[in-house]
């Protein structure tokens, strides 16, 4: 990896798992956790992404457990949160801008990482999603939460786009980092878009749903 890529990698590794910690703190923060309970969470939410991309890369061990920044940087973002928690009250939805911003910037590094890593186009870009993924699964799963990715709202598809961007960037032979700038931006947009407008994919409905829904429409043509 040149000394520039890896720089960039780095760099946007560390400010989104700066983010995504600061999400996981301040769910920990919602559900009434202690102080351990916040910052075990807050490591969790920030590094299961990337920790589930080197292993699949092969990147082992994962820059998590051999790179103390990873562990500082998430246990920086517990605190934080944990002590100044009167602040966030100023923010509509704290949790969801703190995690689409981790997810922009983890589908970028996870596309980038893996392209570094000769996987093909469609495969680091699938790799790319799952990094953005992987911190808010595993934040909701030990939460008790379903995860975002599996309800309605626009989540993985967003990690996907931004993802994308950055692989036919790479495949165009444009510079690296306008490239997984513009693929944030897009995958950040797109997220905040979904939350603000209620943007989402379709939904399987219920057998009993339907048959009620079935029922409604006899009884309304029944009626006129």
């Amino acid at each position: 990896m040149g000394a520039a890529m890896k720089t960039l990698v780095l760099t946007l590794d560390l400010v989104g798992t700066f983010v995504f910690a600061l999400s996981g703190a301040t769910a920990g923060l919602r559900r009434q956790l202690d102080l351990f309970g916040v910052l075990v969470l807050s490591f969790v939410a920030a590094t299961s992404g990337g920790i589930v991309r080197d292993l699949l890369i092969g990147a082992t061990p994962p820059a998590a457990f051999t790179d103390w920044r990873y562990l500082g940087v998430s246990l920086l973002a517990g605190m934080a949160i944990f002590f100044w928690s009167p602040a966030l009250h100023r923010l509509r939805h704290p949790v969801l801008v703190f995690d689409g911003a981790g997810l922009a910037l983890f589908c970028v590094a996870g596309a980038q990482k893996a392209l570094v890593f000769g996987l093909e186009p469609v495969m680091a870009a699938l790799l790319g999603m799952l990094t953005g993924i992987g911190g808010g699964v595993a934040r909701d799963v030990l939460l008790s939460n379903v995860p975002a990715v599996f309800r309605s709202d626009i989540y993985a598809v967003a990690a996907l786009a931004g993802a994308t961007v950055v692989v036919a960037g790479d495949a165009l032979g444009l510079p690296s980092t306008p490239t997984a700038l513009a693929g944030a931006a897009l995958c950040f947009g797109l997220r905040l878009a979904a939350i603000r407008y209620g943007w989402h994919l379709p939904t399987a409905r219920a057998p009993e749903q339907a048959e009620g829904e079935q029922e409604a429409g006899r009884e309304g043509r029944d009626g006129r």
